[in-house]
């Protein structure tokens, strides 16, 4: 399999990529559906998009026999899903979405391919609003995708479950960081900030505010530049140190529902670190299933 782009990919460079691909060269654009998504994103797509993109909806590729919103298909049902997008284990994939911010349900898609076994697979840094920002052309083209033999493998390595994070309180093996809006992390007390009130970073349900006892609040908006765009390895590295985040050090990425911890795992690739586990449960499945002395700040921090 080989790699025609980085895991993270400039919309210039795809621009480039797609202009010269010739037939058999195995590049397929994917437009994930944001998430929680604003008006009717299948319209949106049908009316523009990258050229030769498919759709990819996280809400259809999950586990829907989870009473969580999020959580991974199985190898099974992911295998049947990307194939019937024309996908095999040839083909490079660039995902991107629709977000205000420039990116949020995008990195999922990327840690799901990385997950089940497929590495040749990108990010458009600063999606579809930058795309559109710097004139490249967009399509209106419904494509029919003929289906491929995709097989997937979970690297089970690279994800946590409850009974790890409940492990973790006490023997704190693992940084845990959480990306969630500072707001939805410290509860009801804190205000939400003017960068939380962008785009879609707040969902659009009741949740129980609050955070895993002994978690880093890292908002996973601060990956991104103003325009949407991912920030350099640099500045990446620059703001995991700031926050006290050791990427030599296992770390596991939080946040409400699985989606956003991934752009963790996609900053910690470009810097070349592997070792990031994602709560695919998170916040949600934690404010369930957790007793209430493990629910910070409604419990106590006697368990840190």
């Amino acid at each position: 399999m080989t790699r025609l782009l980085k895991a993270v990919v400039s919309a210039k460079q795809l621009s480039q990529v797609i202009r010269s691909q010739r037939p058999g060269m195995g590049l397929q654009v994917l437009d994930v559906i944001p998430y929680p998504s604003k008006g009717d994103p299948r319209k949106d797509f049908e009316k523009q998009h990258l050229p030769g993109a498919l759709l990819f909806d996280v809400d259809e590729c999950r586990d829907k026999s989870s009473q969580f919103p999020k959580m991974l298909p199985s190898a099974e049902e992911f295998s049947q899903y990307v194939g019937n997008l024309g996908i095999s284990s040839q083909t490079h994939v660039v995902v991107y979405d629709r977000s205000e911010l420039g990116s949020f349900s995008a990195p999922r898609v990327w840690w799901m391919f990385r997950v089940f076994g497929h590495s040749s697979v990108s990010v458009l840094s600063g999606g579809f609003k930058k795309w559109l920002n710097e004139g490249h052309p967009v399509s209106s083209e419904i494509i029919k995708p003929t289906p491929k033999e995709f097989q997937a493998i979970l690297n089970r390595s690279w994800v946590a479950k409850f009974e790890d994070m409940m492990k973790n309180i006490e023997s704190k093996q693992y940084q845990v960081v959480d990306v969630r809006a500072a707001s939805h992390f410290h509860g009801p007390e804190q205000q939400p900030s003017k960068d939380e009130k962008k785009g879609l970073i707040i969902p659009a349900i009741d949740v129980m505010l609050g955070h895993i006892p002994g978690t880093k609040n890292l908002p996973y908006y601060k990956f991104l530049n103003e325009d949407g765009t991912m920030k350099t390895e640099v500045q990446l590295d620059d703001l995991l140190k700031e926050n006290g985040v050791d990427l030599n050090k296992p770390l596991i990425a939080s946040c409400w529902a699985g989606v956003t911890a991934c752009h963790l795992s996609l900053a910690a690739c470009l810097l070349d670190k592997e070792r990031v586990k994602v709560y695919d449960g998170s916040w949600s499945e934690w404010s369930v299933r957790a007793n209430t002395e493990h629910i910070i700040p409604k419990g106590t921090e006697k368990t840190m």
